[in-house]
């Protein structure tokens, strides 16, 4: 969470995550490419990555609902807190032509629960994630809780954005891989393109890669007998 600048001892700009634990009332300790803050009984350091903030212990679901809303997207990834901008246009667009799409399906065939960003899912202590669209099916409706999805669901999609393809592509395939997400689907605004990886035993198959420009359709066996062209996903 980046909120300002804390110029450092050696004269580079270090961000400081202000507001979420209280910085006014904290001591700041500059040393060479971080800042430490004391705050209370507790230490955390901040590097200079503006995506991925590296603190001591690891971060909990309650550090996480301490977060202040400020419209961008948190998550907590083997205890350390990562940060995305809001969404641009076109990835809202795919977002709901996706979410119209498979929700259509869903609500006639009664298969499961479909959800829309911003969702919480705790899929342990330390890994807390905001998946853009997923997936819950019906036998499997008793992780989801009015606050949060308490659980690994049957599919999770993300859209890429700029500035986060390594973050989706490999930091968060290897955690959904690890919880047992039966499926995960990457989606490309840019190349028009789905990579759908689906579990086979304890591990992803290599991806299977759709596009537009093929005129390949998306099918899924979580969602017997679901088909829609990847024109449609991407038609805004």
């Amino acid at each position: 969470m980046i909120i300002r600048r804390q110029k450092a001892w050696n004269g580079t700009f270090i961000s400081v995550p202000q507001g979420m634990f209280g910085v006014a009332n904290a001591s700041i300790i500059e040393t060479a490419g971080s800042v430490r803050l004391e705050y209370r009984t507790t230490t955390y350091t901040c590097t200079m990555n503006p995506m991925r903030h590296t603190m001591p212990a690891l971060l909990t679901y309650d550090d996480y609902c301490l977060i202040p809303d400020d419209g961008k997207r948190y998550e907590v990834i083997h205890g350390e807190l990562f940060m995305s901008p809001s969404p641009i246009y076109r990835h809202q667009r795919i977002s709901m032509s996706l979410t119209l799409i498979l929700g259509a399906y869903v609500e006639e065939t009664g298969a499961g629960i479909l959800v829309a960003a911003p969702m919480d899912v705790i899929l342990s202590e330390h890994n807390v994630v905001q998946p853009d669209v997923l997936f819950i099916s019906k036998g499997r409706t008793s992780i989801i809780t009015e606050k949060n999805i308490q659980g690994a669901p049957d599919l999770l999609i993300e859209i890429l954005s700029e500035g986060n393809r390594r973050h989706d592509e490999v930091v968060k395939r290897k955690v959904y891989e690890s919880f047992g997400v039966q499926e995960y689907w990457v989606i490309d605004p840019v190349l028009e393109t789905i990579k759908v990886y689906r579990l086979e035993g304890d591990r992803y198959a290599k991806a299977v890669e759709l596009s537009v420009e093929q005129g390949d359709v998306l099918t899924t066996p979580l969602l017997r007998a679901f088909e829609c062209t990847l024109a449609d996903v991407f038609k805004i």
